[in-house]
């Protein structure tokens, strides 16, 4: 594990609340998403780059330690949900911040479509199957949160959904916001920390991002016809992301608007929030008390005399 010194510890963590705390949105009242650029990298330009690739190493550094803290306290759990359109840099951002963290105390979920055991379900159940335990980093690639969003945008996949047709009224995407802001307050009542990130990408760059996956062979893989289609949807999508945003940011269970023009930069912007959020839990390493310690000592003897 790398030690960072105090002083080095206290830089960080400065940093890194000056790189995420314009992103945050604990409050979604009046919120809009031209309220950020996608292309934003704050003061940072191209150049800075390098630099802030070394920023983020540190960070990553950094978040091991918090880890294995958060695992060692057995008190917490913290919930990562990732949202964006295709090509954002989910995948990347989860690998790259991710790094330096301990297999064992992480967990990642992928959300496709839904099973057919799932439809016949809540659309809340899927995801509670998936909760990390304490002590653990839960992620969620998509979530609970494909229900205000393609779902809305795609009215015929609701009605795969079964629900009795006096359930489906005017009011259900209120109603979902509401469940899940509710639902959002109980796992942090439980000691589940929820932090959320909508990867901000802009129009253009999801255009150049797919360019660049069919023109090169070992990128075709990353594209699929789905996407294009999803595509002509835009505005549609970019709707449903606001009104996901300004209806289900908390205190509790914020949102960070990270913008996906830069990936260097988005990654940047994610490993902060978490280190922040991790630093705001003040986690401790067990304490071993008196009858404890006395039986260490024992065992150390024991071993010793061999």
């Amino acid at each position: 594990m790398v030690q960072t010194s105090p002083l080095d510890r206290q830089a960080i963590l400065q940093r890194a609340r000056g790189f995420c705390a314009p992103f945050r949105i604990g409050n979604g009242d009046g919120f809009r998403l031209d309220q950020v650029s996608p292309s934003d990298t704050l003061h940072l330009d191209r150049h800075d780059k390098k630099a802030a690739e070394a920023v983020l190493a540190e960070g990553v550094a950094l978040l091991a330690d918090l880890q294995d803290k958060l695992y060692a306290s057995d008190r917490y759990a913290l919930l990562l949900i990732f949202q964006a359109m295709d090509a954002a840099g989910k995948d990347g951002t989860i690998k790259h911040v991710m790094s330096g963290v301990n297999p064992q105390g992480c967990q990642v979920f992928a959300f496709k479509a839904p099973s057919a055991v799932d439809l016949d379900h809540d659309y809340l159940w899927r995801a509670n199957q998936c909760l990390p335990e304490r002590g653990r980093i839960g992620i969620f690639n998509r979530s609970y949160y494909e229900e205000t969003l393609v779902v809305r945008v795609h009215p015929e996949l609701l009605a795969r959904q079964s629900l009795p047709p006096e359930l489906v009224s005017d009011d259900l995407w209120t109603q979902r916001f509401r469940d899940i802001r509710h639902y959002e307050s109980y796992l942090a009542r439980n000691g589940v920390v929820v932090r959320k990130f909508f990867l901000h990408l802009s129009r253009d760059e999801q255009k150049r991002r797919f360019l660049k996956r069919l023109e090169d062979p070992g990128k075709n893989w990353k594209f699929s016809a789905s996407d294009i289609k999803e595509r002509a949807h835009w505005d549609s999508y970019m709707g449903a992301y606001e009104e996901m945003i300004r209806h289900t940011a908390s205190e509790a269970a914020p949102w960070f608007v990270v913008p996906a023009d830069n990936k260097w930069f988005t990654r940047l912007v994610v490993a902060a929030a978490i280190i922040d959020t991790l630093d705001q839990l003040n986690l401790q390493y067990p304490v071993v008390n008196d009858s404890a310690r006395e039986a260490l000592a024992a065992a150390h003897q024991q071993l010793l005399a061999e």
